[in-house]
């Protein structure tokens, strides 16, 4: 094997994301040291918050600088190891970045069951990731999800929000709505997902739909897009309601200032609150909602809805780009043919 390619942050994107944003380069295959493996990725985690690691400026992790590799959760196989507790062969989880190969010492680094464990790979990226851990904590500890509530999801065919919205009828919702872009989305979240109902913010009558799909109002909602989806979903607020920022995705790409919500006044008549959340604050309780997670996808209960793209690195910009124009459904991952 002569080389390996990465894909490096070569600029900050401007609005939307653009082909030179990144550069492909070729660096030899890693050899590990001394208490360190070398993994060969084979998927790849595309995510909304990749918008936001490009940016300059306080967040809740260091921003991708220019000239390093793409920071990007992955899966891989272990090829050659100088490591106690990993040893070639063994299928690993870890953020390794948009790269063919990457060399690691083990640090949040996480063995996978060697087959998958029956599970599709694209899971443990899906509702075994990261994905399934942000719907999880978001949803029952922030949103704190009682029986009988009735749960709204914004970006609801998205990763996050297919789990959301299952997640709350595991979890005794007594209704649970979803807002998505098309007929197609709005269908499957019905139909194979199990949502009470779907809102098409492409309809054109986005305040009436909300407004026929809950007439009891809203005690969680789940909010993944922000801008108008957010102001408008403000109006249809229970008292008491909680209101959980998990992301903005109509907003990432913007170049204008960020669109605020002109209805947050809805949270004082409804005594409701508003809480945003990062599920890395969960981290020592992940395993706790792995298992109960998977016990779901074993039994049925839980699907993991994904969109996986079979292609090489150079693919990574277009496929992120599909993200954000509202193209994939479920979990987007980027499937290495090496």
């Amino acid at each position: 094997m002569s080389g390996s390619r990465q894909l490096k942050l070569a600029a900050r994107p401007v609005g939307d994301i653009k082909d030179t944003d990144f550069e492909l380069v070729e660096v030899p295959v890693p050899s590990p040291g001394e208490g360190e493996f070398v993994v060969e990725v084979s998927h790849i985690s595309l995510d909304p918050a990749m918008r936001g690691w490009m940016n300059k400026g306080r967040s809740y992790v260091p921003p991708v600088e220019i000239g390093e590799v793409m920071r990007a959760l992955t899966i891989g196989r272990v090829i050659a190891s100088r490591h106690d507790g990993f040893a070639e062969g063994d299928l690993v989880q870890g953020t390794f970045g948009v790269c063919e190969h990457a060399v690691s010492d083990g640090a949040g680094v996480h063995k996978l069951p060697d087959d998958g464990g029956g599970v599709p790979l694209p899971a443990y990226l899906g509702a075994l990731g990261m994905t399934g851990l942000t719907a999880y904590f978001g949803l029952l500890d922030v949103g704190k999800l009682e029986d009988g509530n009735t749960v709204l999801v914004s970006g609801a065919a998205g990763a996050v929000g297919t789990a959301v919205g299952q997640i709350a009828r595991i979890k005794g919702a007594a209704r649970v709505v979803g807002v998505a872009g098309g007929a197609e989305k709005c269908r499957l979240l019905v139909d194979e997902l199990g949502f009470d109902g779907a809102v098409d913010y492409k309809a054109g009558n986005l305040m009436g739909d909300l407004r026929s799909a809950t007439p009891d109002y809203v005690d969680v909602f789940f909010d993944n897009v922000g801008g108008e989806i957010l102001d408008l979903g403000l109006t249809r607020i229970a008292c008491g309601a909680r209101i959980v920022i998990c992301g903005a995705v109509s907003q990432y790409n913007n170049t204008a200032p960020m669109q605020g919500p002109s209805n947050y006044m809805s949270l004082l008549v409804s005594r409701a609150s508003m809480t945003g959340f990062v599920v890395f604050d969960y981290a020592k309780r992940y395993g706790e909602a792995i298992a109960e997670m998977a016990g779901w996808l074993a039994a049925g209960k839980l699907r993991n809805v994904e969109d996986t793209v079979q292609g090489d690195l150079a693919d990574f910009p277009e496929t992120l780009r599909k993200m954000f124009r509202g193209e994939n459904t479920g979990k987007l991952v980027l499937e290495l043919a090496h």
